[in-house]
């Protein structure tokens, strides 16, 4: 489908929280984070709005121009490690390492799976080969289904493509890794079993001389 799609950038910073609370509401990653559902309802925006505001200053925010679909793109270079939720790229002596961390202390401090989902996706991040990471993807509630987070995705990875440049993401429920084995992602190393929660799906995909898959 014909998305039309610009770069986000501060003064879209509201609309893309807003985006990501409601589209994860119902996640079932954000629902271990945050058990209770009236917990979920006062902190989870915080935490849409943390991490949006480490892609705006670190990354890529991609926003559909009717504001319906957004998605936050980090680029990991070669020698790099991501310290995955709520870290940044390290330099090489650990000096963020404490960016889940500071994260659970900004967003919820007495939730410590707060701090600990940054730390274990953290730890199964691939290293040693470049490539684009796809953090988060949202599609307001009403719009799912429509297309327009595969129009985000293919966007990127046709650009990918011809730079010879492979992407990485983490699938947090059996449909959207389902998206992302038809655009050319593979399970990369074991499934993260959140502790007595749900299974993440660490996906990669090489780059591809004839662009995406269009199935």
């Amino acid at each position: 489908m014909g998305v039309a799609i610009r770069v986000a950038d501060e003064a879209d910073r509201e609309l893309v929280v807003r985006l990501l609370d409601e589209a994860f509401q119902d996640d079932p990653v954000s629902n271990w984070v945050f058990p209770d559902p009236a917990q979920r309802r006062a902190k989870h925006p915080g935490l849409m709005a943390a991490f949006t505001d480490v892609v705006l200053a670190e990354g890529r925010v991609d926003l559909a121009e009717d504001g319906s679909a957004c998605a936050l793109w980090l680029s990991v270079p070669a020698a790099g490690n991501h310290d995955g939720a709520g870290g940044n790229q390290e330099d090489g002596d650990g000096a963020d390492e404490d960016g889940p961390a500071q994260l659970r202390e900004a967003v919820d401090p007495d939730n410590e799976r707060v701090e600990l989902i940054g730390r274990l996706t953290a730890a199964i991040h691939p290293e040693g080969q470049a490539h684009a990471y796809l953090w988060m993807i949202g599609v307001t509630p009403e719009r799912q289904g429509e297309g327009l987070g595969r129009a985000l995705i293919e966007s990127v990875l046709d650009r990918c493509d011809r730079e010879g440049l492979a992407a990485y993401l983490e699938a947090s429920n059996a449909r959207s890794r389902a998206l992302y084995e038809r655009l050319g992602f593979a399970l990369s190393g074991r499934p993260l079993d959140l502790p007595d929660g749900p299974r993440m799906w660490p996906m990669w995909r090489e780059p591809r001389p004839g662009g995406p898959a269009r199935a």
